[in-house]
């Protein structure tokens, strides 16, 4: 098959990775430093070079807010029959744009990022391929993330958007109250750096990519029942109710086991 990325970022250069020794690969980056060093694929600069190459598939791996106009940039030069995705991590929006396109769609987001994922030992990390996509998409997507290893969930786009608050929005908030009340350390203990790593992972990422995920409709309860939560914790601090502090570390470790 003949694929476009779009965009030769973290993500874009894994997919150019991933596909290129199965498939005939082509990137378009408008940054042609960050194309130094891509390979075994062909290299885009200008939108007209992609007219010559037809691709049967587009893989939109640009940051988040320049995902609906990356598109508009290159539908012009796509056969209409190419199928066109993205791999965002927020999905608001892209069910009417890609509704009146006229291109078949197909829409996943692997769940895991080059922040902190082991991209060559992907086997505890999931995926998401929207359920209301074309068929040969998604079909083309389950066979890339199965050989991968990922656990994969079909979801629509609507499910997949309150699966993210959960998911993100939750650990995102978390990791923004620790940091806001932060001080440097001299000698931090073990739990203290390894929460300032995940601060430093989740503070790289696009300001955008962030806002976007805290402005997903289904955060604001979210981030209320962290509010309740951290109310209740403080009660039983101020009061030093052994009993009542013993209760709550107990509802915590049962939900931590029933995590998977």
């Amino acid at each position: 098959m003949k694929i476009l990325i779009l965009g030769a970022g973290k993500m874009g250069s894994f997919f150019i990775d991933l596909l290129s020794f199965d498939h005939e690969v082509a990137v378009f980056e408008r940054d042609a430093k960050r194309l130094r060093f891509t390979y075994n694929c062909q290299r885009f600069t200008a939108l007209d070079e992609i007219d010559e190459f037809k691709p049967e598939l587009v893989i939109n791996c640009v940051t988040l807010k320049y995902t609906i106009p990356a598109f508009n940039d290159v539908l012009p030069h796509l056969p209409q029959e190419c199928i066109i995705s993205d791999i965002s991590s927020v999905k608001t929006g892209l069910k009417e744009y890609y509704e009146q396109t006229g291109h078949r769609y197909v829409s996943t987001h692997p769940m895991f990022g080059p922040t902190f994922a082991n991209l060559h030992q992907l086997s505890e990390e999931n995926a998401i391929i929207i359920s209301e996509g074309d068929y040969m998409g998604r079909c083309f997507f389950k066979d890339v993330y199965s050989r991968l290893g990922l656990n994969i969930y079909e979801y629509s786009f609507e499910e997949h958007d309150k699966t993210v608050a959960y998911s993100l929005s939750i650990p995102f908030v978390s990791t923004f109250t620790f940091a806001a009340v932060m001080k440097p350390q001299d000698a931090p203990g073990t739990t203290f750096k390894r929460h300032m790593k995940i601060a430093r992972g989740v503070m790289s990422e696009d300001d955008y990519l962030l806002q976007e995920i805290l402005f997903n409709p289904y955060t604001h309860d979210q981030v209320s029942q962290i509010r309740t939560e951290l109310k209740e914790l403080l009660e039983i601090i101020d009061v030093k109710d052994a009993d009542r502090m013993k209760a709550y570390i107990n509802k915590i470790r049962e939900n931590v086991k029933a995590q998977k």
